[in-house]
């Protein structure tokens, strides 16, 4: 197989780009189809690129690419030489380029032939489960650092947007891990002084500055960790995991109020409770509701037709 890059562009342009414009005026509905060849071309190499990116292929890729374009200006400005001995690698990259990628490729189609499909085309879990494996994780945390007795404050962001808490702090935009979240609080390091907030199923920020709640609103022993929970409990919505240095205990901050001293279990109950039950059970409920009020409507139109109909044809009758 020959790539001829130095081809005729105009003969190129008036067979295939002029002639396929003419059939699309000819047929619009092959639009559709184009535009869908388009995207589904567009998110393969996405795709392909998103797993490449970070690996020794990325640096090939450039190469590769680079190396096109020379072939390509060598046809173009009529190099026969160097468009020749450029060619002519370009037919033996065809055979590199397979034993070069053979792990991307090899990676790929493994996740093809698995459960892991439709992560390989970026469609991620099922958004209520995920959100339940971050509040394990999350109780994980908690309780190891309550065993060594670190301090740690842990706000759940909810239907509320906190994003001028989140801009007080240092940007992370991570996956939520227990790993991280013990290691981010480690006393005598950078982040570990403020609070981390998560917001939509990733560890948005860390060293966050919480509002404080006033002095009448908790108890005195508790001190300003707690005060920090309460605050922005009570200014919104967010659930807060609050871990003390002194005890070593956990406790929730919800609508202003505390829950003291959990153990992990009532932990899990009171997160899924709150940040996955109510959150999803709503949005369940509105889907149907929406559902039956299309249906209802569907109905009432098809009822409103076949009652016009009914009248035009008493009508043309008499």
């Amino acid at each position: 197989m020959i790539i001829d890059f130095g081809m005729n562009w105009e003969n190129f342009y008036t067979d295939n780009i002029v002639g396929y414009i003419k059939s699309l005026q000819q047929n619009p509905f092959e639009l559709i189809t184009l535009i869908i060849d388009l995207a589904i071309v567009i998110f393969l190499i996405y795709s392909f690129l998103k797993i490449v990116k970070g690996s020794r292929a990325w640096q090939l890729i450039k190469g590769i690419a680079l190396l096109i374009v020379i072939t390509w200006l060598s046809g173009l400005f009529n190099l026969q030489i160097l468009n020749w001995i450029l060619t002519g690698i370009m037919n033996l990259g065809v055979i590199a380029i397979i034993v070069i990628f053979q792990p991307e490729l090899r990676r790929g189609l493994e996740q093809l032939g698995t459960n892991k499909f439709t992560k390989f085309f970026g469609i991620d879990k099922d958004l209520a489960t995920k959100t339940k494996e971050d509040i394990y994780k999350i109780a994980i945390a908690a309780v190891e650092l309550a065993k060594n007795k670190t301090g740690a404050l842990i706000v759940i962001e909810r239907d509320i947007k906190i994003q001028d808490i989140i801009a007080s702090g240092i940007p992370l935009n991570a996956d939520v891990s227990p790993q991280l979240l013990v290691n981010i609080f480690e006393p005598k390091t950078p982040l570990h002084d403020g609070a981390v907030v998560i917001s939509g199923n990733k560890i948005a920020a860390a060293a966050c500055v919480l509002p404080l709640a006033d002095d009448n609103d908790i108890a005195k022993e508790l001190g300003t960790r707690h005060r920090a929970a309460i605050g922005i409990s009570k200014e919104s919505d967010s659930i807060v995991v609050v871990v003390s240095e002194e005890t070593g205990k956990i406790s929730i901050a919800k609508d202003g109020t505390l829950i003291a001293d959990v153990s992990e279990e009532a932990l899990k109950k009171i997160l899924i409770s709150n940040v996955v039950t109510k959150r999803f059970a709503v949005e369940k409920r509105e889907r149907r509701n929406r559902i039956r009020e299309i249906r209802e409507k569907l109905h009432k139109e098809k009822k409103e037709t076949e009652i016009k109909d009914t009248e035009e044809t008493s009508e043309n009758k008499n």
